[in-house]
């Protein structure tokens, strides 16, 4: 036996499994009970060990060295098990292959492009705004807001066609399941698969693309020899599942934040400066994505606790969010906390690279509508959507003043 293997600490044993429906919709006291446990955690169920305070979290995410995406940024190891389709050159790649796609969309999507966006984005914002208030003072705001101004912005920046996009949000909601293990929610959408992949390859062709928007811009980068036109759709598709979702999911949460806090939004209303900063912290507050898989690629030790090498780590971002350790009253929504350093995007060198984008949509949304509505409530009940990787939601339903 090894000095190391001697001194490893045991990680206490979970027979929870978190990605049962009920801990799905209601996440937190799985994750309260992971954090006061101990720094790491053995999922029996799964065969893993699960990081849930933000210590370990943000440091697994930035030591992409030990803890790798490349095996996969799900359940399933690469090394050992084929994806349902071909991983993303961003999200399931590592350094050397990594590299040159991430500095191609670094470029794409830096400030310079997004500023030419902010104008006609607000436009937007005002007539969704105008469309929805002109219609009655209740409605359902994730698909007025949350889902169509993503919907439509972003995939129109992206060059994406007007036909078709309601595939995009089930194809979204497969792929992330997908991370999870295979389950009923996978199950549930396997009839689906072919149809919905066959839409997303499709717009993913240099054909289907408009000249003007990002996806061209990753083919015109192909042709100079910065990526492989191998690479070149399987990015355009990593923009499109990761670009929409994530976004939609994270409006939906700041709304919501804003109908139950209203004087968080009587804030904003004074303060729409506050607005990126708004979003951040219902990132923070809600964690849109929740969970994200690592493996080890050698034996590490965390916290004491001796992982062994090519076996997977369960990181929930959502549990790091709300560490009473690094956050103070992290369960309480508060637009004037710096929630910068959530781990909401990721961190390190796989950080989300389209962060920028989703706070540009998120700063036209809110402030279009805090000129015109004094006050956000519930109308209803709001309905969340299971999904293994992602909080999601089905409904929003809000009154306005």
């Amino acid at each position: 036996m090894t000095k190391a293997l001697e001194r490893a600490v045991v990680p206490p044993t979970s027979h929870a499994d978190p990605f049962a429906h009920d801990v799905l919709l209601d996440p937190e006291p799985l994750h309260q009970d992971l954090r006061e446990a101990a720094p790491v955690v053995y999922l029996s169920r799964y065969d893993v060990h699960a990081l849930a305070r933000y210590e370990q979290v943000h440091a697994a995410l930035i030591d992409w060295q030990h803890f790798e995406s490349g095996s996969g940024v799900g359940l399933a190891n690469f090394r050992h098990e084929k994806s349902w389709r071909q991983p993303s050159p961003l999200l399931e790649a590592d350094p050397p292959r990594h590299d040159a796609p991430r500095r191609v969309l670094r470029e794409i999507l830096a400030p310079p492009a997004l500023r030419r966006l902010r104008e006609t984005w607000s436009v937007v914002a005002d007539e969704l705004v105008d469309q929805a208030l002109a219609g009655s003072t209740e409605f359902d705001a994730f698909t007025a807001f949350a889902e169509a101004f993503p919907l439509r912005v972003f995939l129109d920046a992206l060059g994406i066609g007007p036909d078709g996009r309601e595939n995009l949000l089930p194809y979204g909601n497969m792929a992330f399941n997908a991370f999870g293990p295979h389950n009923d929610l996978v199950t549930s959408d396997a009839h689906r698969l072919a149809e919905l992949s066959g839409w997303v390859t499709a717009q993913c062709t240099r054909e289907a693309l408009r000249e003007d928007g990002f996806g061209a811009r990753i083919w015109a980068a192909a042709d100079r020899g910065e990526l492989t036109y191998e690479q070149a759709p399987l990015m355009v598709r990593s923009l499109l599942t990761a670009g929409v979702d994530t976004t939609v999911h994270g409006l939906a949460a700041c709304l919501y934040a804003f109908a139950t806090h209203p004087e968080e939004w009587q804030r904003l209303r004074e303060r729409p400066e506050l607005a990126r900063v708004a979003f951040d912290e219902a990132v923070r507050w809600q964690s849109p994505v929740q969970t994200f898989f690592r493996t080890a690629t050698t034996d590490v030790t965390v916290a004491g606790t001796l992982i062994p090498a090519h076996t997977k780590i369960l990181m929930f971002l959502g549990a790091a969010n709300r560490d009473p350790a690094h956050w103070h009253h992290p369960d309480r929504f508060d637009i004037t906390r710096d929630p910068s350093g959530h781990v909401g995007f990721g961190m390190g060198l796989h950080q989300c690279i389209g962060q920028h984008v989703a706070r540009l949509e998120a700063e036209a949304l809110l402030t279009a509508l805090a000129r015109r509505v004094t006050r956000l409530e519930l109308a209803g009940t709001p309905h969340r959507h299971p999904n293994n990787t992602l909080r999601s939601w089905a409904s929003l339903p809000l009154r306005v003043h």
